[in-house]
């Protein structure tokens, strides 16, 4: 069916536009319980737990969500300001019904979002959301009164999440010997992943760990990793680690201020599990660097390119059975430690390669051959049938042409502006600049 309110990651928009309001949340929050009551197969009342990020706005679409919810039949558990990926932990490891989480992730603090976990820890399934869908519109109503839900507050949920983050990572080493500047982004983790890192032996230096309601993401954290790197250099720590304002993506620098994406991360984990066994798959995006595939080529191991965000990488893993994949954003994937992407759970992972094999992260990815990326943005006219355009698709086979097998030429539209994206990837600068000028001369009228 065609979405109304849901996008591929929940519901995301303006706070007081026409979805992230008090009373568009109430109207969710009552249609997801009448759904999930409807659906409910186990003992007892349903239980949803609601998280959410730093932002202010979070108060009011809390409060809202939980009256909602609360009028359907639904008893509902506060976590407070934790992780995206806490909230799918925490869902999975109560045996909760669902699992909602308030965040807009990346996007500043004007911006908030609204999207559901499964009782698995997992995103909801799509005829379950679609049944959400057909009932926001429905009026809002009340069970009786003996059978309105009931809100308590989770006090032990940070400190739940903490241990399991810490379980991800061997009894038998420790970060000892490390100092760590981690980046909270003024998020959901300010006041759990210090904690994680501190507590298997870090010194740990924070920043970005003093959330006022407003300053989430601002120039710190994962999409701002230059104020991460400038304290690492003039703090002499080792590494450096930040998240996003949700804490589901990662950027990580080292003692000498080289910042380190997603691509280059989901190696140095690839490296550390082959290490200890086999890797049977990896699953990346249209966007994943052409270095980090012709490195899986090298290592024997099958990759695959999905659409463009975590939600696609996870369903080309689950399709072939593989247990890791990732975004050159940070999203990282690895599912035989937990249902979805999580920033803290991955920058350990990168540790413990480290911590085991005695290497920087430099050295030990140092095979990976990043290849330069150079992308232009052309407009685009609705009229324009680029797919079909015979000037763009000459221009595109000489390109590929010239490259052969040491490039390669991504083209897709926007689906935010009225511009055609135009990126090429090649062994050098010069190449792949000229390949995709040679793409943005085409005249698309």
């Amino acid at each position: 069916m065609s979405r109304k309110y849901f996008g591929t990651d929940g519901i995301r928009g303006e706070v007081g536009g026409a979805l992230i309001n008090a009373s568009f949340a109430l109207r969710l929050g009552y249609a997801a319980g009448r759904v999930l009551s409807k659906n409910h197969q186990g003992a007892g009342r349903p239980i949803v737990l609601i998280g959410k990020d730093t932002r202010v706005s979070g108060y009011m679409l809390e409060s809202a969500l939980e009256a909602g919810l609360s009028a359907a039949g639904i008893d509902v558990y506060l976590a407070g300001p934790i992780p995206t990926p806490a909230v799918a932990y925490l869902t999975r490891a109560l045996r909760l019904t669902a699992g909602v989480v308030i965040s807009a992730s990346h996007n500043p603090y004007g911006d908030n979002g609204i999207k559901f976990f499964s009782g698995q820890g997992t995103k909801l399934p799509d005829d379950v959301e679609e049944e959400i869908e057909r009932a926001i519109d429905e009026p809002v109503g009340c069970v009786h009164s003996e059978e309105i839900g009931r809100a308590r507050r989770i006090d032990d949920a940070a400190g739940r999440y903490i241990e399991f983050c810490k379980s991800t990572f061997p009894n038998e080493l420790d970060l000892k010997s490390l100092k760590i500047v981690v980046d909270g982004a003024h998020g959901a983790a300010y006041n759990i992943a210090p904690h994680v890192f501190r507590e298997l032996g870090a010194e740990v230096i924070e920043i970005g760990c003093h959330p006022d309601g407003f300053n989430i993401n601002q120039d710190v954290g994962a999409l701002y990793p230059e104020k991460l790197a400038a304290t690492v250099s003039a703090r002499g720590a080792d590494y450096g680690i930040a998240l996003d304002g949700d804490a589901d993506r990662i950027q990580m620098v080292d003692a000498d201020g080289r910042i380190y994406n997603g691509d280059e991360l989901l190696y140095a984990i690839i490296l550390e599990r082959l290490a200890q066994g086999s890797v049977n798959g990896v699953a990346g995006t249209l966007m994943t660097n052409y270095g980090f595939e012709k490195q899986m080529q090298a290592l024997g191991i099958p990759f695959e390119r999905a659409k463009v965000g975590d939600r696609y990488v996870l369903e080309a893993m689950q399709k072939n059975g593989w247990l890791y994949g990732g975004e050159g954003s940070g999203h990282l994937l690895c599912l035989d430690h937990h249902t979805t992407g999580d920033g803290i759970i991955a920058g350990l992972q990168v540790l413990k390669g480290l911590v085991r094999s005695g290497k920087k992260l430099s050295d030990w990815i140092a095979n990976l051959k990043m290849y330069p990326q150079v992308m232009i943005n052309v407009p685009l006219s609705k009229e324009v049938k680029w797919e079909a355009h015979a000037g763009l698709q000459a221009a595109r086979e000489a390109v590929e042409k010239e490259l052969g097998t040491q490039g390669r030429v991504l083209i897709r539209a926007s689906g935010t502006e009225p511009k055609l994206r135009l990126m090429v990837e090649a062994e050098n600068y010069d190449l792949a600049k000229r390949c995709v000028d040679q793409l943005a001369a085409v005249n698309l009228s």
